[in-house]
């Protein structure tokens, strides 16, 4: 089989680190929002079940089958507002109906084509400041654990300097390396958060209200979309990837409809851990990164199948090692946005308003940055190109 052929050490790590850094950054988010609505333990883990297999499988198949690296996730901002809607009383049921209505609210984004639409009128020089600014807050919180890490980090930015000289395919595995034995060496592994237990879907049945829809499904719509799919889709560009972007959209929408009932609240296109196996670290040939996603997707159906077991293990790491191998794994993409972002001049200005208003942080109407730093870059654009003549754009 040809993945077995492309398939690298480099590639299988990228994968790993992906599903490292993309489940122990917010899996506690996805667990309050379970508890928000009154989830027992067995339902927790049924969500865990649900959304491991969607983002696993939506990352598997259209990566094998396209030869380009497809990464789907949970939507992190999606969780966070859940967690915060659901303490107004809102049932288990009717959360299941309210993650129904936004599947196909995301299904029709997908088949109208508007969503690509607009995103295609998205300069790249922006797309790549939107990506650095995304990233660029790992690479700053990987180097601030210092402060409570201080001999984990710098074994691991020694071990990837070292490594970047000496064998720089491999920089990311011995940095992990080294971080995990100098973790497991000073007993810094949290062990005891591993149960040995397969996970069990368990069913609800989906309400549907007014409130609900209003309250759930549209907020998780909304935020989606403009926080998770459109920087997903600005990694994909800054990385020189053409997908179908409306194709994909499609098939996260049904995936996510299937597996409602069982916890899968939204699955998204991913940022922070698409540019991991995106980027040159995941594998030197752009065509052989497919297997870094297609890994990532069999690493994300086993979190899923093995439910309690693989959240244990991922959650022993420090926190500080998981920081810091997200921030030194992506330091290749953030150099390579911002270059990419301010090599035009005529649209440098946008593209720095861009990135530092996504590097902000800020929410406004409970949408991230993401979305509000393409908006100010946009309108900076606006504002100083609009009637003059088209300066040459660089090539896609």
């Amino acid at each position: 089989m040809q993945f077995f052929k492309d398939l690298s050490l480099s590639a299988f790590t990228a994968g790993f680190v992906a599903v490292l850094v993309g489940f122990t950054s917010s899996v506690a988010i996805v667990f309050q929002a379970a508890q928000a609505f009154g989830a027992t333990p067995e339902q927790i883990t049924s969500w865990m079940w649900a959304l491991g297999l969607g983002m696993g499988l939506c990352s598997l198949i259209p990566s094998l089958i396209l030869r380009q690296p497809v990464m789907v996730a949970w939507s992190t901002p999606g969780a966070a507002v859940l967690a915060t809607a659901g303490l107004a009383g809102f049932s288990m049921g009717e959360a299941v109906g309210a993650f129904m209505v936004c599947a196909l609210l995301i299904t029709l984004a997908g088949v109208t084509g508007w969503f690509e639409r607009v995103m295609n009128r998205i300069p790249m020089e922006l797309a790549s400041a939107l990506l650095a600014g995304v990233l660029a807050r790992f690479g700053m919180q990987a180097f601030a654990a210092v402060q409570t890490a201080q001999p984990l980090v710098l074994v691991m930015l020694a071990s990837y300097l070292f490594a970047r000289r000496l064998l720089p395919r491999y920089a990311v595995v011995l940095t992990l390396v080294a971080g995990v034995a100098w973790a497991a060496g000073n007993g810094q592994m949290r062990w005891s958060a591993v149960h040995w237990a397969l996970a069990t879907p368990v069913f609800a049945t989906p309400q549907f209200s007014l409130q609900a829809l209003m309250s759930l499904a549209l907020p998780l719509f909304i935020v989606t979309m403009a926080s998770q799919n459109l920087p997903g889709v600005a990694v994909m560009r800054a990385t020189g990837y053409q997908l179908p972007v409306s194709r994909l959209i499609t098939l996260t929408g049904p995936t996510t409809l299937v597996l409602a009932p069982f916890g899968a609240f939204a699955l998204n296109f991913s940022a922070i851990t698409a540019a991991i196996c995106m980027g040159p670290e995941a594998h030197p040939d752009r065509a052989r990164r497919y297997t870094a996603a297609a890994s990532c997707g069999l690493l994300y159906i086993a979190v899923g199948i093995f439910g309690a077991v693989v959240t244990g293990l991922l959650t022993a790491f420090p926190q500080e090692l998981v920081v810091a191998i997200a921030g030194l794994a992506l330091l290749g993409a953030i150099g390579g946005g911002l270059a990419s972002a301010l090599q035009a001049e005529a649209h440098r200005e946008a593209a720095l308003i861009t990135f530092l208003v996504t590097l902000s942080g800020v929410t406004i109407a409970g949408i991230g940055s993401a979305f509000w730093g393409v908006v100010a870059g946009s309108i900076a654009l606006f504002v100083q190109q609009y009637g003059r003549p088209r300066a040459p754009q660089a090539p896609r």
